[in-house]
């Protein structure tokens, strides 16, 4: 019987390329951990920081009470907000996901391009960019005035590339035996676009739709130049009345030399963040109960 023998050179180099693996995956682990920890110790600071002074002169009226002369609360702001996401939610929502549709399916030509390059260029813009262009058409050229309708459709502009984009990829991801399974079944185009790639790229959708949210949920610059603001609860009109809404609240009363109103801007970005945490909670749910209909389980 033969007998095996192992090569000393060989063994050393074998030797040698699994240290250096090893070193190489510890360095790359203390890094990833630096880089976490550069990340979420921020983030736990400034949310800590915020929480702790509102709780320092919480009320549950703040909630319940329009600040009338800074004395109230943030009834208005919080209503004015909802409706404004609502509304950017709406029309952004359908415009971004139909038009990240038409390049999916249909944008791979010239027009397709041009149209993903526009659309690139409209989400490098400054806000407050997009803010000024919307006061001198809406709110001057139209008469509009500081409305409503001037600071969703502003928004609506800034985050529909965002929606355009995740839903491209989303549809784009969807494998193609998937497609060709349902067409071998005598599924119609339709019916595979709507059965099929949509459900599959639904988790995909679902996630730019909230980051979107969250965007039109933080901007304060373009609703300066195109909603105003006021302290009454909001009308039901989408032109010719102000509105009020949480980031104007953050923004200028911590600038207030009264105390009461500095505390109303605590309280304002603490509710803030807690929903932008509900929305992150939300859209992890939603794609966990969609996450079923894609491959990538």
């Amino acid at each position: 019987m033969a007998q095996t023998t192992l090569d000393p050179l060989n063994t050393n180099l074998l030797g040698g390329t699994s240290a250096r693996r090893k070193s190489t995956a510890a360095i790359i682990w203390v890094l990833a951990s630096l880089s976490l920890v550069a990340i979420v110790g921020p983030a736990i600071w400034i949310i800590g920081s915020v929480f702790g002074k509102m709780m320092k002169g919480w009320h549950w009226s703040v909630l319940t009470e329009v600040g009338a002369g800074l004395g109230g609360g943030l009834l208005n702001e919080i209503i004015g907000t909802l409706m404004i996401v609502a509304g950017v939610a709406i029309i952004a929502g359908s415009m971004g996901i139909l038009s990240g549709f038409f390049l999916s399916e249909y944008g791979d030509g010239l027009l397709g391009g041009v149209l993903r390059t526009a659309s690139e260029v409209l989400a490098g813009v400054p806000s407050i960019v997009l803010g000024y262009v919307g006061y001198v058409a809406l709110v001057v050229h139209f008469h509009w005035g500081y409305s409503l309708g001037a600071g969703i459709l502003v928004l609506t502009v800034m985050v529909v590339p965002y929606i355009a984009k995740t839903t491209e990829i989303s549809l784009k991801q969807v494998p193609i035996a998937y497609r060709e399974g349902a067409e071998a079944l005598g599924m119609k185009n339709s019916q595979i676009l709507r059965r099929i790639v949509l459900k599959t790229a639904l988790p995909g959708i679902t996630t730019g739709m909230i980051i979107a949210t969250a965007i039109a949920v933080g901007e304060t610059a373009p609703l300066l130049y195109t909603a105003g603001y006021s302290q009454s609860l909001p009308a039901l009109s989408f032109t010719h009345h102000p509105v009020g809404y949480l980031t104007y609240a953050v923004w200028n009363f911590y600038n207030q030399p009264s105390v009461t109103a500095q505390q109303l801007s605590f309280d304002a970005a603490g509710i803030l963040i807690i929903a932008i945490i509900l929305l992150i909670v939300l859209s992890r749910v939603i794609v966990a109960m969609t996450q079923k209909h894609s491959e990538f389980r």
